[in-house]
């Protein structure tokens, strides 16, 4: 049976008429994408079919296939590094909480939470917070790191809270890796009236010159560009912009962790990973700027967005 017909059959099998035989065929349809996938996310994990195949056996050319499922793959790739995340990723400024959360809020959402570098200090201000992670190795983190917060899996486009629950959300380093065309009503659903929406990044601060060439190393392979600053459709209003400088103490090894914890340097080629962070070893050991020390200052920007449901 050629496989086109056998998707009509499957497909009038499950659906037969009217609303409910619509509802039916629209969750198999949903099952059935999450398993193709999951069948491309293992594919590229073992290396076992190169994009180009990938596409063809989906009915697409190679470029569709990446901009499809390229993006999600390295998303979900910090599972495997989340030890080197947890230990090389810094955490935030204690002074974004008061920026991030008004200071009528109680209950808050961490949405893309990772191991709970910002889901710490959010508990530790008092706030009941629910921290939202879909992978499960770094929920696992997240759990042990801060037992104070409800954990749950989930996503932004699937967020596992009722409507209007949530007096904030905070997405700390993950915006960029949601797909926004459905995070935004998701957010806005589980908002109360009135609620805010804070987007926070910390961006390493490269007037620093060893910090520049630290840079350089990094995305020798793969440039990076994330809008830190980004524009928020409706249904939230204006935006509120904020900047902190600040400090990250580190050691050399933290450093390398926090290289190897980047998702560009995950999905790189094992030959390729193990030169940068040995490069990166290599500068950390001979700049000039930081000969003999144990302790390493890696100055950063923390920029947030904050906008309010309309």
């Amino acid at each position: 049976m050629e496989t086109g017909d056998l998707g009509r059959r499957v497909a009038e099998d499950v659906a037969g008429g009217g609303v409910e035989g619509l509802r039916r065929l629209s969750g198999v349809i949903e099952a059935l994408e999450g398993r193709r996938t999951e069948l491309v996310e293992e594919l590229r994990r073992g290396r076992e079919a190169t994009w180009e195949e990938i596409g063809r056996a989906c009915g697409m050319t190679r470029q569709g296939a990446t901009r499809r499922w390229a993006g999600r793959l390295r998303a979900r790739s910090f599972g495997v590094a989340a030890d080197a995340y947890q230990h090389g990723r810094p955490g935030y400024p204690r002074a974004l909480v008061g920026s991030v959360v008004p200071r009528e809020a109680r209950r808050v959402l961490d949405l893309g939470a990772g191991t709970g570098k910002l889901t710490g200090l959010l508990v530790e201000a008092g706030l009941d917070v629910v921290a939202v992670e879909p992978d499960e190795g770094m929920r696992a983190r997240l759990a042990a790191a801060v037992p104070k917060a409800a954990v749950r899996a989930g996503s932004a486009e699937r967020i596992p809270l009722p409507d209007g629950s949530v007096d904030a959300v905070v997405v700390a380093q993950a915006w960029h890796w949601f797909d926004q065309t459905a995070a935004v009503p998701e957010i806005a659903r589980v908002l109360a009236p009135g609620g805010t929406l804070a987007l926070v990044w910390n961006v390493r601060d490269e007037s620093e010159p060893w910090a520049a060439a630290l840079g350089v190393l990094m995305h020798r392979s793969t440039p990076q560009r994330i809008d830190t600053r980004p524009a928020l459709p409706a249904p939230f209003g204006a935006p509120e912009r904020l900047e902190i400088r600040w400090e990250h103490v580190t050691t050399r090894a933290g450093i390398v962790d926090m290289v190897a914890s980047r998702s560009y340097v995950i999905a790189l080629p094992e030959d390729e990973r193990v030169r940068l962070l040995a490069d990166v070893e290599q500068l950390l050991a001979t700049h000039p700027d930081l000969a003999g020390r144990e302790e390493i200052a890696l100055p950063y920007v923390t920029r947030c967005t904050r906008v309010r449901l309309g």
